[in-house]
């Protein structure tokens, strides 16, 4: 997927999201938390990949995620879920 179609979508939420009110406050907080989880998801729960990824400490990551009332099972792997080779 192109860079401008990216654009294009992300326009049409913040178009819808502004149509309905959303406060900016409101708005970038669901924004940083779903993109939080999707890197955690994306590095299969690990802080420290994550955080490297995102060019942020772990720690720093951490609490980001504390404020933002993401607990580790939104991200952990399942129990006894095979880690890839």
């Amino acid at each position: 997927m192109g860079i401008e179609s990216l654009h294009h979508r992300l326009s049409e939420i913040v178009a819808e999201l502004v149509g309905r009110g959303l406060p900016l406050r409101q708005a970038r907080r669901q924004f940083e938390r779903q993109y939080l989880l999707a890197a955690l998801r994306l590095h299969e729960g690990s802080l420290t990949r994550a955080a490297e990824h995102l060019g942020v400490h772990r720690n720093t990551l951490r609490n980001r995620l504390d404020e933002l009332g993401v607990r580790s099972k939104e991200y952990r792997r399942a129990p006894g879920r095979n880690t890839p080779a």
